[in-house]
C-alpha cells in the first residue's frame, strides 16, 4: 500500500488547487471538494484517505454508498485531544441511538453519558456498539471542525466477527455516502456551503493514478463540455422499506435506487418477468447502486436469461466459451476476444432507465479477467429470493462519472469515459480542469 499512500500525497496539491473560489462573470462560485479514491486489488473495494483528530491520525476508509455516516476504529492505541463525545440528551443524538458509558480512561470510544452509534459492516453480518462524537477532519489541505462520526474499539471484539471484517487490510473503517443527515456529503455541504450533491469517478486500478469523490457535485466542465449537457439523468427513487441491516419499522431506505424499465443484450430486449424491476409492497425488488458489491448481482430469473443471451451473442462473434470460474458462469478464451477503446469487444448490455435514457455497459465494465487467458462476464447470480433484484456493483461503475443530486433526487451518469479516451484515474483523466 505504500505506492497508494504516495499517490495520495502527490495529488493532494492538485486537488487543493481545484477546491477554491473562482470568479465567473462577477460571481463567486465554490467548486467541489475532492477526495482521491483508490481501489484495493484483493477485495475490489474502493477507499479514500482522511485525517482525524489531534494528533492527526491518517487512515484509509472504505467508500460505502449505503453507509449512514463515517465511522472508524478507535482501538486501544487511538486517542485525540480534540474529540468531544455527543451527550445522550444532545439534539445531535438520534432518538434510537441509546446511551453508552465506560469505566476506563476517557478517550474516543470510552466516555460516559455518550450517544451510541450503530456501527454496521455488511461483510460482518453484525451490528457493533460504538460512540457518536465530533472531531477535526483533515482532507487534502482543508480542515473541517465538528464533524460528527462514529468510532468503535475493535480490540473490544476478541472473537469473530470484527467490525473490520472483510474490509481491505489497510483500512480502518467506512466512509458513508447514504441519503442521511450524518453522511459525509450532507455534513460537508452544510459546513462548507456547497450544493447537496456528490459525484463518484471510480478507478479500475491504482496503476495509472486514483479516482475522485467530488463533494458538491461533478466539475462544471467535463471533456470540455458543460456537465449538464454531458451527463444523462434519471430519477433517484426511495424504497419505502429499509434495506439496511438495522432500521426502525417503517423507515424508508437510505440507499440509492433507480428505475430500470428493461435490459438489452446486444441490442435485443431480454425476456424475463418484468415485475422484478419494480419494488413491491414489502420493499423487495427494484435496482440499487452499491460500492460494497464488487460485481453486479442479479435475481436468478434475470441472471440466467442474461447469461444465455450473452453467450449466444458471443458465439456469433466467434468467442470461445471455456469452463466457468466461480462466481462467474459465462467465461471465454481471452485470445478469441477482440479489443476496442471501451475494453474487450463483447456484446453490449443496456439498462433502459426511467425517462427513456440508456446506460450502456461495454466490455471494460462487463468483463473480468480472472486468469491470464480467461475473461468472464462479471455478473453474479443472487439467487431466487434476493431482497433487491438488481444490485449494480463497483466493477460496472469504474471509469463512469456518476453524480448524485440529493435535492432534485436525480442520478447523472456518463456511461464509459473510455469512449472519450478518458479514465477516472487522476493521472490520465483530463475531463475536469485544474
Amino acid at each position: 500500500m505504500a505506492s497508494s499512500a504516495t499517490h495520495f500525497s502527490l495529488i493532494s496539491i492538485a486537488l487543493h488547487l481545484f477546491f477554491c473560489l473562482s470568479q465567473s462573470h462577477g460571481k463567486t462560485e465554490l467548486r467541489p471538494f475532492i477526495l482521491p479514491i483508490g481501489k484495493d486489488q484483493e477485495t475490489n473495494l474502493f477507499y479514500t484517505s482522511v485525517g482525524i483528530g489531534t494528533p492527526r491520525h491518517d487512515m484509509n476508509l472504505v467508500i460505502d454508498l449505503g453507509g449512514l455516516f463515517l465511522w472508524y476504529d478507535c482501538n486501544n492505541h487511538y486517542d485525540s485531544s480534540t474529540y468531544h463525545p455527543i451527550l445522550c440528551d444532545s439534539k445531535s443524538c438520534p432518538g434510537n441511538a441509546g446511551c453508552n458509558s465506560c469505566n476506563g480512561h476517557p478517550k474516543p470510544g470510552c466516555t460516559n453519558d455518550t450517544c451510541g452509534a450503530f456501527i454496521t459492516n455488511p461483510f460482518a453480518d453484525s451490528i457493533f456498539t460504538g460512540d457518536l462524537g465530533e472531531d477535526v477532519l483533515f482532507m487534502s489541505h482543508t480542515t473541517v471542525s465538528g464533524l460528527l462520526s462514529g468510532c468503535t474499539n475493535s480490540d473490544a471484539f476478541s472473537g469473530d466477527p470484527s467490525p473490520l471484517k472483510g474490509l481491505p487490510k489497510s483500512t480502518k473503517g467506512i466512509l458513508g455516502l447514504a441519503r442521511s443527515q450524518l453522511a459525509l456529503p450532507t455534513q460537508l455541504s452544510s459546513s462548507l456551503k456547497l450544493p447537496r450533491k456528490f459525484a463518484l469517478c471510480l478507478p479500475s486500478s491504482n496503476k495509472n493514478g486514483l479516482g475522485n469523490l467530488f463533494i458538491g457535485g461533478a466539475p462544471n466542465s467535463i471533456l470540455h463540455q458543460n456537465a449538464s449537457e454531458f451527463l444523462l439523468t434519471t430519477p433517484l427513487i426511495v424504497n419505502p422499506f429499509s434495506t439496511a441491516p438495522i432500521f426502525t419499522q417503517g423507515d424508508p431506505s437510505y440507499e440509492y435506487f433507480i428505475v430500470v424499465k428493461s435490459i438489452k443484450v446486444g441490442g435485443e430486449v431480454l425476456n424475463f418477468k418484468s415485475s422484478l424491476l419494480s419494488i413491491d409492497n414489502k420493499g423487495n425488488g427494484g435496482t440499487k447502486i452499491s460500492t460494497m458489491n464488487p460485481f453486479t448481482v442479479l435475481h436468478s430469473s434475470i441472471y440466467k436469461p442474461l447469461v444465455r443471451d450473452f453467450v449466444k451473442k458471443a458465439a456469433d462473434r466467434k468467442m470461445k466459451k471455456v469452463d466457468a470460474v466461480a462466481p462467474f458462469e459465462a467465461c471465454f478464451d481471452f485470445s478469441t476476444i477482440g479489443r476496442i477503446v471501451t475494453g474487450l469487444d463483447v456484446p453490449t448490455i443496456d439498462l433502459v432507465l426511467e425517462g427513456g435514457v440508456q446506460w450502456t455497459i461495454y466490455g471494460g465494465n462487463s468483463m473480468v479477467l480472472v486468469k491470464k487467458n480467461v475473461a468472464c462476464l462479471g455478473f453474479v447470480d443472487g439467487g431466487k429470493e434476493p431482497r433487491t433484484s438488481i444490485v449494480i456493483g463497483g466493477h460496472m461503475l469504474e471509469d463512469n462519472l456518476l453524480e448524485f443530486d440529493l435535492v432534485s433526487s436525480k442520478l447523472g451518469f456518463s456511461s464509459s469515459l473510455l469512449l472519450h479516451n478518458a479514465k477516472c484515474s487522476s493521472s490520465e483523466a483530463n475531463f475536469f480542469p485544474f
